[in-house]
C-alpha cells in the first residue's frame, strides 16, 4: 500500500498528544511512548528534504504504548473535523490488538479530537466495540457524537493539553 502524503493532517492532534505524554512524564504520572509507524521511501522531493512517496513496511498497531502507575496503555489517536465519526477510520488489526492488550490486563482506548468543536474525547475500547459490532451486523458504518457517553469527554481545566488520564481515571472508576 503506497502513502502519499496529506500534508498536516493529525499532526496537530499527535503534537498536542506528545507534548501531553512529556508533561505526564515530567511529573511522574505516565510513561507513555509514540510508536513510529515503519515505511519505506520511495519518492523524495527535490530538495530531499520530505518523503513524498512510500510503502508501509507493516501493519501499524496503535499510536501510543507505555504505562500509567503501573497499568499498562495502549491508544490511538483520531481526528475527526463533522459529529460522524467513519469506523473505515480505524482498522480490524487496531481492535484485534487493542483486545489483546485488555485480555493481557491493559487499558485499550481511542484518543477523539472532534476538531470543529474543539472537543476531546475518550473512547473506551469496550463503547467503540458496541459501534464496531453493530457495523459487523449491518448497521451504521460509523457513529454520532451524540451516541457517545458523556462521561468521558475530557475537561480542559487540569492543566494538559489532551488530560487523557482523566479518561483512564473514569474508565478505571466504572470498571469497578
Amino acid at each position: 500500500m503506497a502513502w502519499v502524503s496529506r500534508g498536516l493532517r493529525g499532526s496537530t492532534l499527535e503534537e498536542l498528544v506528545n507534548r501531553t505524554n512529556e508533561q505526564y512524564a515530567e511529573k511522574k504520572l505516565a510513561l507513555i511512548q509514540k510508536i513510529p509507524t515503519p515505511i519505506t521511501p520511495v519518492k523524495m522531493d527535490k530538495s530531499h528534504h520530505q518523503i513524498t512517496l512510500a510503502y508501509f513496511e507493516q501493519k501499524s498497531t496503535v499510536d501510543y504504548i507505555g504505562a500509567v502507575q503501573g497499568i499498562p496503555v495502549c491508544f490511538d489517536a483520531k481526528e475527526c473535523r463533522t459529529d460522524t465519526f467513519p469506523l473505515s477510520n480505524i482498522h480490524r488489526h487496531q481492535v484485534e490488538f487493542m483486545q489483546a492488550f485488555e485480555e493481557q490486563g491493559g487499558i485499550a482506548f481511542f484518543l477523539l479530537f472532534f476538531s470543529s468543536e474543539d472537543l476531546f474525547y475518550y473512547l473506551p475500547l469496550r463503547l467503540l466495540l458496541r459501534f464496531w459490532d453493530r457495523m459487523e451486523q449491518g448497521g451504521r458504518k460509523s457513529f454520532r457524537r451524540e451516541e457517545l457517553e458523556e462521561c468521558f469527554y475530557l475537561p480542559r481545566q487540569s492543566g494538559f493539553f489532551v488530560p487523557y488520564l482523566e479518561g483512564i481515571k473514569t474508565d478505571l472508576n466504572l470498571r469497578d
